[in-house]
């Protein structure tokens, strides 16, 4: 049975918000709708960067948790594979036909690790980040048990305080254990500084990243004093990814927002002073109002189970008369002083945070001229361990 066959049999409203060739005006809300003109520019625009670079893509698939997704990165931006969070994750991904992940975390627990031994035999890469040498037996271990092989970057900590070691003499400790160990390779180093992304101004975001840098240059000249290259030099996120790829440092990216683009990363600025523009946004909470009993506020069906807020509420794209100014459980409440919206009325919001926002949907419907073109499962919704 191939995948059109199959969602035919679905119910519109009950197993998915919508059916190809429908009209916007018919989705059912809220749901997460994808202007794929948009989507498709911002996957190219990256792409290009990158290559223009001379630098590698791999795309992060937490943001979106979509093995369509990834292959339309693979497709129009030439990624050279995705990274993840969770073993459960890149197990999905893999089993979707994608052949190169990294899972840029640590995995402790004996059986995930195992799990991660084991992703090579689906066909793929497989490669994950160590911060601890004791990590390093265990993952040999688990590799020598399953025949297969675990590529291993070291995470240095470049200035997030949470994973990693401090960049210089502890991460070629690490990096000589894993070299010599059975099941292993030695693959490079993870620096990735997920806060620094989203520092407003430009200056702030540039001179962390060269901190950042700075580490990592001195790292790689201690390895290769040792015999020790690295195939990856991985970091850099839609909000600094321009001074990683300069860098001459790093030879792969791992943005992920870039392609959804979402509220807060609209407000960090460039270095005119200006919100960046080179993405556009591609993802909207496609919501309806279902009651405008007060004269001065539509209430909407998009309320907390249909987002994230950790990084504040959503904007109603494209409008200035209408705010979204509060929500609970299934309510949004949009102040509507002109009175300009009437109940059943679409509003498109843009999520304060896309990652977290689209974890609590099964599927994107992919929108195109009005259209309905297209419809994707959210396929690691949940994958959380």
């Amino acid at each position: 049975m191939n995948a059109m066959t199959e969602l035919k049999q679905l119910d519109v409203g009950y197993d998915i918000p919508a059916a190809i060739g429908m009209d916007m005006a018919d989705i059912q809300t809220p749901c997460l709708i994808l202007d794929l003109d948009a989507l498709e520019k911002n996957i190219r625009t990256m792409g290009d960067f990158a290559k223009s670079h001379g630098v590698r893509h791999r795309v992060h698939g937490k943001m979106h948790k979509s093995v369509d997704i990834a292959k339309l990165q693979e497709q129009l931006g030439d990624s050279c594979g995705v990274c993840c969070q969770k073993v459960s994750e890149a197990e999905v991904f893999a089993r979707g036909g994608i052949r190169d992940i990294l899972v840029s975390n640590q995995v402790r627990q004996p059986a995930k690790i195992d799990r991660l031994a084991r992703l090579p035999k689906l066909g793929a890469r497989t490669i994950c980040c160590v911060d601890d040498l004791a990590n390093v037996a265990e993952l040999s271990a688990a590799a020598q048990k399953h025949a297969t092989q675990i590529e291993c970057l070291v995470e240095i900590d470049c200035g997030a305080g949470r994973c990693g070691v401090a960049s210089g003499r502890p991460v070629v400790e690490i990096a000589k254990a894993i070299d010599a160990a059975a099941g292993l390779k030695f693959s490079g180093i993870q620096a990735y500084q997920g806060a620094m992304q989203h520092i407003e101004s430009f200056e702030g975001r540039k001179q962390a990243t060269g901190i950042a840098i700075d580490m990592v240059r001195e790292t790689i000249d201690l390895l290769r004093a040792e015999g020790l290259e690295c195939d990856i030099v991985g970091g850099g996120g839609t909000g600094s990814y321009y001074f990683e790829g300069a860098s001459g440092v790093f030879n792969e990216l791992q943005c992920g927002s870039y392609a959804f683009m979402d509220a807060d990363y609209q407000r960090i600025r460039d270095d005119k002073g200006d919100k960046i523009h080179e993405f556009e946004n591609a993802l909207f909470i496609l919501t309806s109002v279902m009651s405008h009993a007060k004269a001065d506020k539509a209430i909407v069906d998009a309320g907390l189970k249909a987002q994230s807020v950790d990084s504040g509420l959503p904007y109603v794209f494209g409008r200035d008369d209408v705010q979204y100014i509060k929500c609970s459980d299934e309510h949004g409440v949009v102040a509507d002083p002109n009175g300009a919206l009437k109940v059943n009325d679409m509003l498109k919001l843009v999520p304060g945070h896309c990652d977290p926002t689209c974890n609590v949907h099964d599927w994107y419907v992919g929108v195109r001229n009005g259209k309905v073109e297209t419809l994707w499962p959210v396929s690691a919704r949940g994958k959380a361990y």
